[in-house]
């Protein structure tokens, strides 16, 4: 009988990891709460920039290269630099997610949207079911499982964001109509970690705000759609303080140039580099006087709160306290961007496969960005000052220690040699059932 893996989550990484699972031979099944898979993907865009660009290399030559070669296909500008930021490569919002969708679909995963678990059956430490609820009706139906990943993410529901954060800013996650997310490892026991602002306030603030392109000037959207960026210098009596830069996820943007200006970018939407705007503000800046936010509609005001949900796992991304449960994106721990979401996703389908097919979950070697970023995350976390920052190939802390040991490099013949050396070429891609 085929071995199943039941992924939570259809985000990157609950996307990854279904097709991770599925590259093994397993038999596996998504479930998502909304209606289209992505999540934050939906509203993102941005791949390849800085470090970025060696793990998404390292995942190609690993075997894992699925989603990168779609948002490679799907890139509206390629090899673009902005403030901080080298070879960047934007994915278009509004194509992505059906792509996506369709390569699950194309290799027999089975993806149920609008289903949102509600509750697990566990056994000798292991979930053996999951129980789903589908949205407005009383419909419930069941799914056991070999092995299981949690990619259910970290933020909401709206109690968070009004707690922690301005309010309710409906953003992409649109919790008032689809719910609050479930983790099935918290549901199963499992003690959830909580992220940190740097003034010791909890979670943490999403990085960006989608304007529409046709509600700023002429010469604007043309730049943008040209080029794939757009650098609006902000009169210094309107800009915003360091200090505010800091509430954001992605701290690789707290630099003194977004602060000094607006930076736009193309993903469909214009993607404004900033975790909020007060719109009464924004639209005093040349060239947004008609301004108007695309996603969060509340954009003025704030983003979504994250980081309240990570879960205590080892470096093979198998949640402590339970046998055959693995994590992936946010759920592992403080690590922010989609590339990343896509690397443990990948990680994590593959080993819940292994571990339902008898075999023992692996480890990315630390020789590679991918592996160390993993580690080194896990290891950060387990400190007071660790839980305040947080980590991305593409800037600040992590692509600091990056760089320092070396394990940079945009030369995909170098990447490809390093990967061989580790003995991990093609791992991910190997069909083991």
């Amino acid at each position: 009988m085929m071995k199943k893996v039941v992924i939570v989550g259809g985000g990157w990484a609950g996307s990854a990891a279904a097709l991770a699972a599925r590259n093994t031979g397993c038999e596996v099944e998504l479930f998502e709460r909304a209606d289209m898979l992505l999540g934050t993907g939906l509203v993102g865009g941005i791949m390849r920039n800085n470090g970025r660009f060696t793990a998404t290399e390292e995942m190609i030559a690993m075997g894992g290269g699925e989603l990168f070669e779609i948002c490679d296909a799907y890139s509206r500008h390629k090899n673009i630099e902005f403030p901080g930021h080298k070879h960047v490569s934007l994915y278009d919002v509004s194509t992505i997610e059906p792509a996506v969708r369709r390569a699950l679909l194309a290799v027999g995963i089975k993806i149920h949207l609008m289903a949102r678990i509600k509750d697990v059956t566990v056994a000798d430490g292991k979930i053996v079911k999951v129980i789903a609820g589908v949205l407005h009706n009383d419909e419930e139906f069941e799914a056991c499982g070999d092995g299981f990943v949690d990619a259910s993410g970290t933020a909401g529901p709206q109690g968070n964001c009004m707690k922690y954060g301005n309010g309710c800013a409906m953003c992409i996650y649109r919790c008032p109509t689809f719910g609050p997310r479930l983790s099935i490892a918290a549901k199963a026991g499992v003690k959830e970690i909580i992220g940190e602002k740097a003034d010791g306030t909890l979670g943490a603030m999403s990085g960006s705000c989608k304007l529409h392109k046709d509600s700023l000037a002429p010469e604007i959207k043309e730049e943008l759609e040209r080029t794939g960026v757009c650098v609006i210098a902000v009169p210094p009596y309107l800009q915003k303080s360091m200090e505010s830069l800091g509430q954001k996820a992605c701290q690789q943007y707290a630099l003194k140039e977004f602060a000094e200006n607006i930076v736009l970018l193309d993903t469909g939407h214009a993607k404004l580099m900033s975790a909020y705007y007060p719109l009464g503000l924004l639209r005093q800046i040349p060239g947004c006087a008609n301004a108007r936010f695309e996603d969060p509609y509340a954009g003025g005001i704030g983003n979504s709160i994250r980081y309240f949900g990570m879960l205590p796992r080892d470096n093979a991304l198998q949640v402590k306290s339970l046998k055959n449960v693995f994590c992936a994106g946010e759920k592992a721990g403080l690590l922010v961007g989609h590339t990343e979401a896509i690397v443990t996703g990948t990680l994590a389908g593959h080993n819940a496969a292994r571990l339902a097919l008898g075999l023992e979950p692996i480890e990315i070697s630390r020789e590679l960005a991918c592996g160390d970023a993993i580690a080194y995350v896990n290891e950060k976390m387990q400190t007071k000052e660790g839980l305040t920052k947080k980590y991305t190939f593409s800037g600040s802390v992590y692509f600091d220690s990056m760089k320092k040991k070396n394990l940079y490099s945009i030369n995909i013949e170098e990447i490809k040699k390093k990967v061989t050396l580790t003995n991990m070429i093609g791992i991910f891609a190997k069909r083991l059932a």
